[in-house]
């Protein structure tokens, strides 16, 4: 064989390839592992064979690979010249806000037009803000650790932002108007409807004459400004220990528009939160007087409330980030 006449074929054939493809099938016929090329490296025997048919490979990979950069700047070059820098570009999807995120600003504003303000605070507390001070027995089950995230025996993830009530009672004098938001967790099972992780909104009012009265009037109008006249509103007796008398209030469910179905388990309602006057023992501890001072609180889980408003039947959709789910909101 001779090698130089070998060579010499091989670098017409990359000089003469117009376009990648053209270029590989060059490469595979001079240096490709049926070449002969390369199944003479594998039979050599001697080393000055060697020492040819490998100066003949080094000098064929660099001729291939000079051609190649050769081949990539022309294909550059001709995609610049063709592109009209004049023509609209792609146009990128936009992101919007999480569904979630929505909600808590609408319920934000409706608290704002209330004059209500805005309080954040911690989601890890102590004992003592996140049960003690609220009046919670020590007996409840929510103090188990199988019901809540403890980080020591005086540390929790909270399990409602009435917490941040709490703080902010501590630090101030009557009146108070203001509504807590943020993220709370609890040993749930995740379904349908709970997750471990969740959001609240709570509202608190402390002033003198505060009645039931003024608590199923805030409840009316929050509930017909998130969800519209048409939905009813129906409160419950129940027992709270932060609030005294209790009550839980519900609105007709938005899938069988209160007629009965599986989601509501067929009552036509669905569940949205506890509420009450606040409990005299609550503002024993705060250092409110409660002679002088009365008040009513009441807590939602934002996440119900989405589900309500946009019409989601299951809300861990809403923390699943599924885009399916996502961009129809």
């Amino acid at each position: 064989m001779d090698w130089e006449e070998y060579a010499a074929s091989a670098l017409r054939s990359f000089a003469e390839a117009s376009t990648a493809e053209e270029l590989a099938a060059a490469h595979t016929d001079a240096l490709g592992r049926k070449s002969e090329l390369k199944v003479a490296l594998r039979n050599v025997r001697d080393r000055e064979a060697g020492m040819t048919l490998n100066a003949v490979r080094e000098r064929l990979e660099e001729a291939f690979a000079a051609r190649e950069i050769e081949l990539t700047r022309a294909e550059l070059t001709r995609e610049d010249e063709l592109l009209d820098v004049t023509l609209p570009g792609t146009l990128l999807r936009r992101g919007h806000l999480h569904p979630l995120t929505q909600i808590i600003r609408e319920v934000e504003d409706i608290f704002l037009g209330l004059g209500y303000e805005i309080v954040d605070s911690r989601e890890v507390e102590t004992v003592w803000h996140n049960f003690d001070a609220l009046n919670q027995p020590l007996t409840h089950p929510s103090r188990s650790h199988r019901d809540t995230f403890y980080v020591d025996d005086e540390t929790l993830l909270r399990t409602h932002t009435s917490t941040g009530q709490i703080r902010v009672m501590e630090t101030r004098k009557p009146p108070i108007y203001i509504a807590t938001l943020g993220r709370t967790y609890r040993r749930d099972t995740p379904s349908p409807k709970n997750t471990p992780s969740f959001h609240q909104v709570e509202a608190l009012a402390v002033d003198r004459n505060i009645t039931l009265a003024d608590l199923k009037g805030t409840l009316l109008h929050f509930t017909r400004e998130m969800f519209g006249e048409g939905r009813e509103v129906r409160m419950r007796t129940n027992f709270f220990p932060f609030t005294e008398p209790s009550v839980e209030f519900d609105v007709t469910c938005f899938l069988c528009a209160g007629q009965g179905c599986a989601f509501c388990k067929y009552t036509g309602w669905f569940e949205m939160g506890g509420a009450g006057v606040v409990d005299p023992a609550v503002f024993e501890n705060v250092g409110y007087d409660p002679d002088e001072w009365s008040g009513f609180a009441w807590g939602l889980g934002i996440d119900r409330i989405a589900a309500q408003r946009l019409g989601i039947p299951d809300i861990r959709m809403l923390w699943e980030n599924d885009l399916r789910v996502l961009r129809q909101f």
